[in-house]
């Protein structure tokens, strides 16, 4: 037998999908910003986690951080490795992701890196 959802049910799912479309409709800029900052991290540590990114971030908005994480993870660019408590004061402490470049992720941010003596495009 099949459980129907009840109208309180089917507006939090859709209110959760509406928070997931925000976040993926969010600009560019934004996902640019946050990718830029895991090359580097990735570049000059073996680790990190959203702790360090955080710090360095301007406010992204709820979940973005985590989104785009997320979709760096799925591509393959970054892979989990272990895992830290969280420094963020509505966390509480939960554990969050540690991660590192994969291979694939160090050759795109080796090729993202400033050459010395190559301008920068216009």
């Amino acid at each position: 037998m099949i459980r129907r959802l009840t109208p309180a049910e089917r507006l939090a799912a859709a209110d959760k999908n509406f928070t997931l479309a925000a976040i993926v409709e969010r600009s560019t800029w934004d996902r640019f910003l946050v990718e830029q900052a895991v090359f580097a991290f990735g570049l000059e540590r073996d680790v990190f986690s959203c702790n360090d990114l955080r710090d360095l971030l301007p406010e992204q908005g709820h979940g973005f951080l985590g989104a785009t994480i997320n979709a760096l993870r799925s591509a393959g660019i970054i892979e989990h490795v272990g895992m830290v408590p969280s420094t963020s004061g509505p966390t509480h402490g939960h554990r969050i992701a540690l991660w590192r470049l994969s291979v694939k992720g160090r050759l795109i941010a080796q090729n993202r890196r400033p050459q010395p003596g190559r301008q920068a495009a216009a």
